[in-house]
């Protein structure tokens, strides 16, 4: 039987509890913390203190930020019709790695999952129907997960928006850069060929 220090185990325990983080991968994070020399450990333990009293969601999307109301929402250089619901602030960072999107965004905060509890209360529907009630708004798009969830989130978000009058619309889903059709499933090709536009 392997036997550690019990400070190493318990930072692994604590490193495990990361999304996407094994005992495997858990251990070797905390036996290469205990590596560090003394000052890089003090930077990361100030790292991750200074992220849960700095940063905070913006009142308005309910992005990720330290100023309120965030980057995004205060800029003047972005299209105020445009509205990018996503499900997650990381939803946002991957949309505007693009460059391609100029408009505002509003982060749900999850995905509807009636087996995991998470209903439409749950979510920041109401403050997005709030943001479109407000005015100036011409189009909303739906930029969810491509799964159930996000399948479920969009058709339920899409049903409330359409009534207001304004164009609802949702990304593209389709083939990666670099596949071949004969492995794309079939769920894809459909998205894919539904997507379609004029070449």
């Amino acid at each position: 039987m392997f036997y550690t220090a019990e400070s190493v185990e318990q930072l692994a325990e604590h490193f495990s509890q990361l999304p996407g983080i094994g005992k495997k991968t858990a251990h070797r994070l905390a036996l290469f913390v205990l590596k560090m020399d003394r000052p890089s450990v003090d930077a990361l333990a100030a790292a991750l203190i200074a992220v849960k009293e700095k940063v905070r969601y913006c009142s308005i999307c309910s992005n990720i930020t330290e100023t309120d109301p965030c980057a995004i929402c205060s800029s003047s250089k972005r299209d105020r019709t445009l509205i990018c619901v996503v499900q997650e602030p990381n939803d946002v960072l991957a949309v505007e790695k693009t460059n391609e999107f100029r408009g505002l965004y509003h982060v749900l905060g999850g995905a509807l999952s009636p087996l995991d509890g998470i209903g439409p209360d749950d979510l920041r529907i109401k403050e997005l129907l709030e943001r479109i009630g407000a005015g100036g708004v011409d189009e909303v798009i739906l930029a969810m997960n491509p799964n159930v969830e996000g399948e479920a989130t969009t058709l339920y978000v899409s049903r409330l928006i359409k009534p207001l009058g304004m164009r609802v619309t949702r990304i593209a889903r389709g083939l990666p850069v670099g596949s071949d059709l004969e492995f794309a499933d079939e769920a894809t090709l459909s998205r894919a060929l539904e997507g379609r536009v004029a070449v």
